[in-house]
C-alpha cells in the first residue's frame, strides 16, 4: 500500500479530538482484551460510557483543569479510559511505570502533586498505599476486582454502572481544551540524574499524530498489539493514532505474554523496541542447527542478494526467493503473528546488523528517532523514503540543524514547553528556542538523519580521542553470546567493555565444552569463557579503527535489570549507574600499565 503523505489532511488539534473520533465513528471492535482465555471486543459505545462515567467520577471528586491524576498500570482498556477521562476534563495525567517502585513512584507523585491514582492491581495498590500518606493522593482507584481491599475505590464500581450515550456536560469540557492546554507530564526514565517531568500540551501531540502516523496507509481492517509501556510516550503516540486511523488494539499487559498474543490475534503492524528484535534474532539464530542451520545460511545468502528490493518494498520473485521465503523466512513471521506488514522500532537505536538480517528475511523494519521532549518522533523511515543505517527523513513540520559540536537541534510545534517546576532545566534545553536533543547526529545529502550517539555518553579518552560508544555495542549484542555491552574508557588511557552474557546460549555452550560451574559468578570466571569473549571483541576490532579497539574485557556475573537501576523501564542501559556499581571491577580493569587483548584458543568453537 502506498503511503499517505499528505499530512496537512490528519489536521486535529488536540488529543480529545481523537477520542470523539472514535465515539463518532461507532465501531464494534475499537479495543481487544483478554478475558478468561478468549478475546474481548470493546466497541465505540462502551468506551464512550466507560470514559464518560469515569470523567464524572474525577469530577465529583473535585478533579478539573490543570489538576494531575497519576496512571500506574500495565497496558490494558483502563488504562486509556483513565486518560481520556482525565483529558477530557482539562486534568494533566502523570503516567508512572507499572515496573517502578514505591520509592521512585513517590518522587513523581510528590513532583507532580497528583491527586488521585488510578493503579491495575491489588500489588500496586498496596506500593501506593505504603507512601500515600507523604504525597498528596486523596484517592487510590483500583482497576482489578479486589474484592478482599477494605481501602481503595474499584474502578469497576463505576465502569459497570455506566450509562451508554453522550453526557453534554463531559462533552463541553473535552472541546474547549485548546492545544496549548497541559495533556501529561511525563518523566523521562533517567538514564542520568534525577527525571524530569516532561510538559506536553495537547497541541504537542496532536501536531506529532498529524504527521508521523499519516505516512503509513493503515485502517479498519489492521490490527495494532499494544505491548510496550504506555508510560512511554512513543507507545502513547502509537496507540492515539492507532484509534484516529479505526486500528483496533489488542491490549497485552506483560512482554512475556507477547508470543502468545500475537499467535492468537495475527497483528498486522508490529512496533516494538530494538531489544524485541534482538531477542527475535537470537531465538532464530541459536535454534537453528545442524542441517536446519546449512538451510538457515543458504537462505539468508538468497535474502542478501535480494536485500536492496526488500529495502524498496519489493517482494521478490526469484524461484530461489520464493523458496527460501517458504521454506524458512515465512517461519520467522509466523512466530511474529504471520500477518504483519509494517514493522517499526524506536525508542532506542536499531543495531545495523540486526537491521540488515531482518531486511536479508524478507521484513524491512521502518525505524524511527524521537524524544519524549518532541512528543515524540523528529525523523521516521516509511514505505516510500526509507535508507537503512538512518533514522528516516525528518517530519515535514519538524525543523533540525546540527550544532558546531555534532549536537542535534529541533525545533516544531511537538516541541514541549518546558520540564515542570523546573524553570532552570527548561531554560538550558534550549538554545535560541531550539531545543538541545542531547544527540549526536549527521544529516545528509538527501535529508536522512543518522544518529551517533548520545551526547553525554560519548566516550573521551585521556589521549583526547572521542569513542561513540552505541554503534559497537550494537555490534557486540549482534553476537549470540553478548546479552548487553558498555563501552568504557572515558578519562582513561583505552577504551575496554564491559559484557553482560546471554547466559542461557552461555550455559549450553559451557556444557558443550566441559566447563564445570555450579553459579553464574564461577561460570564467567573460567578460562574458557574469558577466552571466548576476548575472541568476540578481537574480532570485532578488526573492523574498528586503531583508537577505538577495545583493550580489556569485563565479564560480569549478573543480569542488568529495572529492579538495581542498570536499565531504565523503557529498557535503556543506565550507563553511569552500571559503572558505578561495578567501579572496584573497572579500576582493577585498568591498573595494569601495559593493557593488551588476546585472541582465545576457542574462538573457532563458536
Amino acid at each position: 500500500m502506498a503511503a499517505r503523505i499528505g499530512w496537512e489532511a490528519m489536521n486535529i488539534q488536540t488529543v480529545n479530538e481523537i477520542f470523539f473520533a472514535v465515539v463518532e465513528r461507532n465501531s464494534g471492535r475499537v479495543m481487544l482484551t483478554r478475558e478468561s482465555g478468549a478475546w474481548k471486543p470493546i466497541s465505540s459505545a462502551q468506551l464512550q460510557a466507560q470514559v464518560f462515567a469515569t470523567a464524572r467520577q474525577l469530577q465529583a471528586w473535585g478533579i478539573g483543569k490543570g489538576d494531575r491524576v497519576a496512571i500506574l498500570s500495565e497496558n490494558r482498556p483502563e488504562w486509556a479510559i483513565a486518560d481520556f477521562a482525565t483529558l477530557l476534563l482539562g486534568a494533566v495525567d502523570v503516567p508512572i511505570y507499572a515496573t517502578q517502585t514505591a520509592e521512585q513512584s513517590l518522587y513523581l507523585l510528590q513532583h507532580s502533586e497528583a491527586s488521585i491514582v488510578f493503579v491495575s492491581t491489588p500489588k500496586q495498590y498496596e506500593k501506593i498505599a505504603s507512601i500515600q500518606h507523604q504525597t498528596k493522593v486523596e484517592r487510590i482507584v483500583i482497576m482489578d476486582d479486589a474484592p478482599d481491599l477494605t481501602e481503595g475505590v474499584p474502578m469497576q464500581s463505576f465502569l459497570r454502572n455506566a450509562v451508554p450515550g453522550p453526557d453534554p456536560k463531559i462533552e463541553d469540557l473535552g472541546r474547549a481544551v485548546k492545544p496549548d492546554d497541559l495533556a501529561t507530564l511525563i518523566y523521562t526514565s533517567g538514564t542520568t540524574g534525577t527525571p524530569k517531568g516532561v510538559m506536553l500540551t495537547h497541541g504537542n501531540l496532536a501536531a506529532n499524530l498529524s504527521v508521523s502516523l499519516d505516512m503509513f496507509d493503515v485502517g479498519k481492517d489492521d490490527l495494532c498489539v499494544s505491548f510496550l509501556p504506555l508510560s512511554h510516550v512513543t507507545a502513547r503516540h502509537l496507540d492515539y493514532g492507532m484509534m484516529h486511523w479505526s486500528v483496533p488494539i489488542a491490549y497485552c499487559p506483560s512482554i512475556d505474554d507477547l508470543l502468545r498474543t500475537l499467535g492468537e490475534v495475527h497483528p498486522t503492524i508490529f512496533v516494538a523496541v530494538p531489544r524485541v528484535y534482538e531477542k527475535i534474532y537470537n531465538s532464530v539464530e541459536h535454534k537453528t542447527q545442524g542441517l536446519k542451520r546449512k538451510l538457515l545460511n543458504w537462505a539468508m545468502s538468497v535474502g542478501s542478494a535480494n536485500r536492496a528490493a526488500i529495502l524498496r518494498g519489493e517482494t521478490p520473485t526469484s524461484l530461489s526467493w520464493k523458496l527460501a521465503n517458504k521454506l524458512v523466512f515465512s517461519k520467522v513471521r509466523h512466530a511474529m503473528g504471520g500477518r504483519a506488514r509494517i514493522f517499526v522500532s524506536g525508542g532506542a537505536p536499531l543495531g545495523r546488523e540486526i537491521a540488515t538480517w531482518f531486511a536479508d528475511i524478507g521484513i524491512r523494519i521502518h525505524e524511527g528517532y524521537g524524544l519524549t521532549e518532541t512528543s515524540p518522533v523528529i525523523a521516521l523511515n516509511n514505505p516510500i523514503n526509507h535508507r537503512l543505517g538512518t533514522v528516516g527523513q525528518c517530519l515535514p513540520n519538524v525543523e533540525v540543524k546540527i550544532a558546531a559540536d555534532g549536537e542535534l537541534l529541533a525545533r516544531g510545534p511537538s516541541v514541549f514547553k518546558g520540564y515542570w517546576k523546573m524553570p532552570e532545566e527548561s531554560a538550558a534545553a534550549f538554545e535560541d528556542r531550539w531545543f538541545k536533543t542531547g544527540d549526536v547526529a549527521v544529516l545528509d545529502a538527501d535529508g536522512y538523519l543518522s544518529i551517533t550517539d548520545r551526547k553525554k555518553d560519548l566516550i573521551k579518552t585521556s589521549g583526547g580521542k572521542l569513542i561513540a560508544p552505541q554503534p559497537i555495542e550494537s555490534s557486540l549484542k549482534a553476537n549470540l553470546f553478548v546479552g548487553e555491552a558498555a563501552l568504557l574508557g572515558d578519562r582513561r588511557r583505552f577504551p575496554a567493555v564491559l559484557i553482560v552474557p546471554n547466559f542461557p546460549i552461555l550455559e549450553e555452550w559451557a556444557h558443550s565444552h566441559g566447563v564445570k560451574f555450579s553459579t553464574h559468578r564461577q561460570l564467567v570466571k573460567a578460562v574458557q569463557v574469558q577466552s571466548l569473549y576476548e575472541g568476540i571483541v578481537e574480532e570485532l576490532n578488526q573492523n574498528l579503527a586503531q583508537f577505538e579497539k577495545l583493550k580489556r574485557v569485563l565479564v560480569i556475573h549478573t543480569e542488568l535489570s529495572i529492579e538495581d537501576g542498570t536499565l531504565t523501564p523503557s529498557m535503556k542501559l543506565r550507563r553511569r549507574h552500571l559503572e558505578g556499581l561495578y567501579k572496584k571491577e573497572i579500576d582493577a580493569l585498568y591498573a595494569d600499565a601495559q593493557p593488551h587483548a588476546r585472541t582465545p584458543s576457542s574462538k573457532a568453537s563458536r
